[in-house]
């Protein structure tokens, strides 16, 4: 009788892995890494595999959301961070000599990480770098798992898409929807926008003020001193309300390069024929025989 053998089940690749934003940072996590993940959008501080920190330049540091309604006097965070080495020591300092509560500052602390690491996991066209750092963080701010973050990271994406598929709303520089020109219909790109417009909500004037054809999403949501993705909210729920577009990117075209030699030779027009008329060489026959008179 033959046998026969049942071959062993083939590999499943594991479903966590495969939508895990960043693979990198999912490694770093499970072999609780401490050090910098700089990628393309922001940065990442990680202590025994946890994020403590982040940072990106699309989203207002601790400093902004601490400084920006009050909690803290600028004065009070600018001597801080220049006796601290980095923001989050310089939080501390504030921390340990009385101007912060401890409520406050974690609450913006962890506002601030989730707010850059939505950026700073966004999609990137680099690769990322892990430097180590041998020094273990001991600071009393909470730092927050990997898989948390790109969990939150992935609803925030999820509900952003929700209110206004379009993504160029959140870099480029806005400018205000043409009331004239609304009805003529957007890009073929662009998602149907609404016939009328709907009201304004006193949250989301503010950011529909400061919209001027320069500024980013990013660029209102420092001045206001918000998180950038709750600014990325009222973006998006203006855009699709038909009050705001990004503006589009100018192409500049180059100008045509200048004709080589031998392009020049070959644009010429092709030389005359030798004349042939008989009264033309008549002529110069008369005026030959004039000459030797």
């Amino acid at each position: 009788m033959t046998m026969v053998r049942t071959p062993p089940p083939l590999p499943v690749r594991d479903k966590a892995a495969a939508r895990a934003l960043s693979p990198m940072l999912n490694r770093l996590a499970e072999e609780r890494a401490t050090g910098v993940l700089v990628r393309e959008h922001g940065t990442l501080h990680l202590a025994e595999g946890r994020v403590v920190h982040a940072e990106s330049p699309l989203a207002p540091g601790l400093d902004v959301l601490l400084t920006a309604h009050g909690t803290l006097a600028t004065a009070a965070w600018q001597r801080a961070a220049a006796a601290a080495e980095g923001p989050l020591r310089a939080a501390e300092l504030l921390l340990e000599s009385g101007l912060l509560p401890a409520g406050a500052l974690e609450l913006c602390h962890l506002d601030a990480l989730y707010d850059a690491g939505y950026f700073a996991l966004a999609p990137s066209s680099t690769p990322g770098r892990f430097h180590y750092d041998g020094a273990p963080r001991t600071g009393t701010l909470p730092s927050v798992p990997v898989v948390a973050l790109e969990r939150e990271t992935l609803r925030r994406r999820l509900q952003l898409h929700r209110l206004w598929p379009e993504p160029a709303a959140d870099t480029a520089p806005l400018i205000r929807a043409d009331p004239l020109l609304r009805d003529t219909g957007p890009a073929p790109s662009a998602p149907a926008r609404p016939a009328r417009r709907t009201p304004v909500a006193p949250r989301q004037r503010a950011v529909l003020d400061r919209v001027d054809g320069t500024r980013t999403a990013a660029d209102i949501a420092r001045e206001l001193g918000r998180q950038a993705f709750h600014t990325l909210v009222d973006v998006r729920r203006l855009a699709a309300a038909g009050h705001l577009r990004p503006l589009a990117p100018v192409v500049s075209v180059p100008p045509a390069p200048l004709p080589t030699a031998p392009e020049q030779a070959r644009n010429l027009p092709p030389p005359l024929p030798p004349v042939t008329d008989p009264d033309i060489a008549l002529l110069k026959r008369l005026r030959d025989a004039l000459e030797a008179l």
